[in-house]
């Protein structure tokens, strides 16, 4: 068991992105249906709250959970706090939301894990939470 490398973590963002992807899609329709048909305006209030909301409860609610989204399963990584136990819901909000500020920069606080001793992200030290990659048995 040790800290994920930032390969990992890029891996199983581009599987879970294919899976945001395809609920924000789902999440769309209702929206496109009540208008008959016609685009959703992508600057709808509401159309984003949903959007927002979709993502938020995809990931918080696998990492508390499970502690993995599919992506992680798929890479077999674990979200855990700094103690190796599941993460709570205030814990992964936080994360959540302290993911955003490490992508707002051009993704420096993911790119910051290269540079970290224990690699880690500034998410994961906000958050006092941690991805760790357990390899295959044998």
């Amino acid at each position: 068991m040790q800290n994920t490398t930032l390969i990992r973590r890029v891996g199983a963002m581009l599987y879970d992105g294919l899976l945001v992807l395809a609920l924000l899609f789902i999440s769309t329709l209702p929206f496109i249906a009540a208008r008959g048909g016609d685009p959703v305006e992508s600057g709808e209030l509401l159309y984003r709250l949903v959007l927002a909301a979709v993502i938020y409860v995809f990931f918080v609610s696998f990492w508390t959970r499970s502690g993995r989204t599919l992506g992680m399963q798929s890479w077999r990584l674990q979200l855990e706090t700094m103690d190796g136990e599941r993460a709570s819901l205030g814990a992964a909000s936080i994360r959540f939301l302290a993911a955003l500020l490490s992508w707002a920069p051009v993704g420096l606080g993911f790119i910051w894990s290269l540079w970290d001793k224990e690699n880690l992200t500034w998410h994961d030290r906000i958050s006092k939470t941690r991805i760790v990659y357990y390899p295959k048995d044998g």
